[in-house]
């Protein structure tokens, strides 16, 4: 096997391990985060911080969040890191695969949605086989077409 296919196939595996140890939103916070739609591309997720409301640490794949109502948010990552967001009614904000908790700072209940994309099938296969990597133009690329379907 090639060093190529080898790396391919060793980051896929590790891909594989991030999933199967992810904290998903809907089980580990189901006060915060609940289902809307799902299917093998996209995983579309209500979300509903009160005001003052923290949540637990939790993963989500990359995707796009559309705000409902406004509010000043404090991400805190898995090494501590934190940083505030002003979010306004109506924005739309690409994020990549992150892990991170939330609090809401304000008074107000802070809502959006959170459209999480799913790499298919096909594309791990192809990536592992061919030892190429999906790059993240390639699922902004995605996002759009998504996006784009939803328009219609």
């Amino acid at each position: 096997m090639s060093i190529k296919k080898t790396l391919a196939a060793a980051v896929f595996a590790c891909l594989a391990l991030a999933a199967a140890h992810a904290q998903d939103p809907l089980k580990t916070e189901a006060k915060h985060y609940s289902l809307a739609f799902e299917n093998e591309t996209v995983q579309v997720l209500n979300v509903h911080y009160g005001p003052h409301e923290k949540s637990g640490m939790h993963d989500h794949p990359g995707g796009v969040v559309v705000i409902l109502t406004g509010g000043h948010l404090r991400f805190t990552d898995q090494t501590g890191k934190s940083h505030d967001v002003f979010a306004k009614p109506g924005e739309s904000r690409w994020f990549p695969p992150l892990k991170h908790s939330v609090e809401n700072l304000g008074d107000t209940p802070c809502n959006s949605i959170y459209i999480g994309m799913k790499l298919k099938p096909n594309v791990v296969k192809a990536t592992a086989e061919n030892g190429d990597l999906v790059s993240d133009a390639e699922t902004k690329a995605l996002v759009a077409q998504v996006l784009g379907s939803m328009k219609q």
